[in-house]
């Protein structure tokens, strides 16, 4: 079978690395670089070249299918578990969050707050089934387990520089599956996992396989139409020219799938245009000197900067492996008049850099190395009440048409690297053969 692939994130690299083997796959990439979320930027000015992600990533202990890739890809040896020390910037302090003494001295809470935040957490990790919470805003949920002090002096702040004026419509679901995720926790803290050498040894390593069975991965290349006829797909539209195939498995934002189908999926037309996406800005900047001298890997802030989190990446992985010290800043932002979308990458670094002048007195600008800015706008959904009914399906009606990446059920109510490729797993599952023939319905 010829099966297209639009875009080379880790749900469509995983779906092409599982069905490679067995069918001509060609995917799509309209950028540059292969990866989507998970692509690298390499870093060669210092005399030391190293590839590092355009937008932090970590695995955690519950990513299963991720690690098992990992391993079936001979990357295992790469993996680290290393601990990763959060903290809490509120009032030009930071608050370590790490171990139970240290929430203990989180001075914005009383310490009645603080047992209320412990029982929400408890509570959070015995829920099993978050089907119920969906329609349940987690602003009210928060509200009535455990105060209006916790949710605005803890979580507000959080969802805020997290989701922005959608914050207050975000479900309870998300809310319970962000912290689940976040929970696994000894005395000393949480560790996270990471790959020496960047993640772009994964992304590489998958596109050998794909390649070294015959299948292609052509970049700069946009797909400009799914062609659909009788209910069934015939092939893609690219540069003008149409192309035939048997099969497409999209992992494209659903807005741009709407566009891609010309309105064909019926029913489905009105799911795909309500689905809010929201974009990121995020900074990387490589700097001489460290900058949060007390070990913090990820810092939440509760500050007027224009940015909701700082992420020093070499407070976790060793200084060494880059020979200067990286720095993530980012924000999201919810649609395309935003400034941090509008602005020109030169403005917005320069907000960024007097937000960091702001919050780190010892931060001097002569300290920065270089920096760059990555934008897009289709980071990922925005998590409202109700959005379960929203999920789209990995056989959306027409034969031959597929869908995986962040809108899939693997990913919610929770995002991750892992619930991607599992999307690209569960979609390239609807090839399996068995004696040889198609289990695929509409090829029988």
């Amino acid at each position: 079978m010829k099966i297209i692939i639009i875009g080379s994130g880790l749900a469509g690299l995983s779906a092409g690395y599982k069905l490679c083997k067995s069918n001509e796959i060609v995917i799509f990439e309209k950028d540059a670089e292969i990866g989507g979320m998970a692509a690298s930027y390499c870093q060669d000015c210092t005399g030391k070249k190293y590839f590092i992600e355009k937008y932090y990533h970590h695995i955690f202990r519950s990513d299963s299918e991720l690690l098992d890739l990992i391993r079936e890809l001979g990357l295992e040896d790469q993996m680290l578990w290393l601990k990763g020390k959060n903290a809490y910037f509120v009032d030009g302090k930071n608050y370590p969050m790490n171990t139970p003494a240290e929430i203990l001295r989180f001075k914005p809470l009383s310490f009645m707050d603080l047992v209320k935040l412990g029982l929400l957490v408890f509570r959070i990790k015995l829920i099993g089934d978050t089907t119920s919470y969906d329609r349940i805003k987690a602003k009210d949920w928060i509200l009535d387990t455990a105060g209006k002090s916790v949710y605005e002096n803890f979580f507000a702040p959080l969802m805020k520089s997290k989701f922005g004026g959608n914050a207050e419509n975000v479900s309870a679901a998300w809310l319970i599956g962000r912290v689940k995720i976040r929970s696994d926790r000894g005395k000393e803290g949480e560790k996270l996992g990471y790959l020496r050498g960047g993640f772009n040894s994964l992304v590489e390593a998958l596109a050998r396989e794909i390649t070294a069975q015959g299948g292609r991965i052509l970049q700069n290349k946009a797909i400009t139409e799914i062609v659909i006829k009788d209910n069934a797909v015939q092939g893609v539209v690219a540069d003008g020219d149409f192309i035939p195939c048997d099969a497409v498995i999209s992992t494209v934002e659903p807005g741009v799938l709407d566009t891609l189908t010309k309105d064909r999926l019926g029913t489905l037309h009105e799911t795909l245009r309500s689905i809010r996406y929201q974009g990121t800005a995020c900074a990387l900047i490589g700097l001489d000197k460290g900058l949060m001298g007390d070990g913090n890997y990820w810092l939440n802030i509760k500050a007027d900067v224009p940015f909701g989190a700082v992420i020093e990446h070499t407070n976790f992985m060793p200084f060494e492996d880059y020979g200067e010290h990286l720095v993530y800043v980012t924000s999201y932002f919810q649609d395309e008049s935003d400034i941090l979308w509008v602005k020109k990458e030169e403005e917005v670094l320069d907000s960024y850099l007097k937000g960091l002048e702001k919050m780190f007195p010892n931060f001097k600008r002569t300290d920065v190395r270089w920096a760059k800015l990555f934008r897009r706008m289709d980071t990922a959904p925005v998590y409202e009440q109700g959005y379960l009914q929203k999920v789209l399906p990995f056989a959306p009606g027409p034969s031959g048409l597929y869908l995986a990446g962040m809108f899939s059920p693997t990913n919610y109510p929770e995002r991750s690297m892992n619930g991607s490729v599992k999307a690209g797993f569960e979609s390239a599952n609807f090839f399996t053969t068995k004696e040889g023939k198609c289990e695929v319905c509409w090829l029988d």
